[in-house]
């Protein structure tokens, strides 16, 4: 009798535990999310924002079809160097307009993204995949590179665009590209340039991102379309922005989970441009974690910067356009 009844209560105790499992499961995805409140500083600076000369949208096709959205800046000079730019985030390629223009001026060809989840490519906050982003970079590289037989080609990502730029210097699309140039990049969240929070941009429904990350080892993803990260923007900017990261998005959107792994990898020369005074990322950390680990990549701290003030001021500018 004993022996028989031990392996039902076993396998009570087991159902039971698995049953428990799924219900705080469950309960950390459907954890609500809330957006931080409005960071002023950025708020203000995002203000100089000079919309002057701002090219007209236009599209290209990825290889799924989706309308890839972007702003070309063209010189009436012959191309010899082509520039594609990433924006940061919940931004669109709007935040790239005074480089964009810099590079014209400078006799590139600069192509501003819509990255896809943002703008006006694709469905806002979200993407299909992770690696998604990947792809499509591809695609747009290989077009840009059919338009401009020979040319040279430089990627340049600011914030989050920094950390894809990062992700892709030292991953699938790192020989597609003959330099790389970071803007004050997001690498990760432990890293030793991260602040809390993100200086207080960024909110993470962290029940929701543990859960989905449990999901996600076990091959289950039917749920990564849901916001993990939320924006502190100003009520008013919501609407024009993208006010939230799902899942598969906010991982796709930076460097891999090995960020220095990424760093190792780099086969082009890289720079990495930052502000001294950063308010989301420590300016100072990014020399001594990155540079013993590459030696094509080189850093600079810009005086008496903030970090949306690398893609507004002129002496920003400027070092962005000379590193590229």
């Amino acid at each position: 009798m004993t022996s028989a009844t031990l392996p039902t209560r076993l396998l009570r105790t087991a159902v039971l535990a698995l049953l428990a499992f799924a219900a705080v499961l469950a309960a950390m995805i459907a954890w609500p999310s809330s957006a931080p409140p409005p960071l002023t500083s950025l708020a203000q600076a995002a203000r100089r924002i000079d919309g002057t000369g701002l090219p007209a949208l236009q599209a290209m096709p990825a290889r799924d079809g989706t309308s890839l959205a972007y702003r070309a800046y063209l010189p009436a000079t012959p191309v010899s160097r082509v520039a594609v730019l990433v924006h940061g985030s919940s931004a669109d390629s709007r935040n790239m307009n005074m480089v964009g223009r810099a590079l014209r001026d400078a006799g590139f060809a600069a192509y501003a993204l819509d990255v896809r989840g943002h703008g006006r490519s694709g469905r806002r906050g979200d993407i299909d995949y992770i690696g998604q982003l990947d792809d499509d970079l591809a695609d747009v590289v290989a077009e840009l590179r059919r338009r401009h037989a020979g040319a040279s080609f430089t990627m340049i990502g600011f914030s989050s665009g920094g950390g894809f730029t990062l992700r892709s210097a030292g991953g699938v699309n790192g020989e597609r590209f003959d330099r790389f140039v970071m803007v004050s990049p997001m690498l990760h969240q432990s890293a030793p340039t991260a602040r809390p929070d993100t200086g207080g941009w960024v909110k993470v429904n962290m029940p929701r991102a543990v859960g989905l990350t449990i999901l996600d080892r076990l091959g289950i993803h039917a749920f990564e379309h849901l916001p993990v990260l939320s924006f502190a923007l100003p009520p008013q900017a919501a609407a024009d922005r993208t006010p939230a990261y799902s899942y598969r998005l906010q991982l796709a959107y930076r460097p891999h989970e090995d960020y220095l792994g990424d760093a190792r990898a780099i086969r082009r020369p890289t720079t990495l441009l930052v502000g001294e005074r950063d308010e989301l990322f420590r300016a100072e950390a990014y020399a001594p974690l990155l540079e013993p680990v590459q030696p094509r990549l080189k850093v600079q701290m810009l005086p008496g910067l903030g970090h949306l003030d690398m893609v507004i001021d002129e002496a920003a500018v400027a070092a962005i356009v000379k590193a590229s």
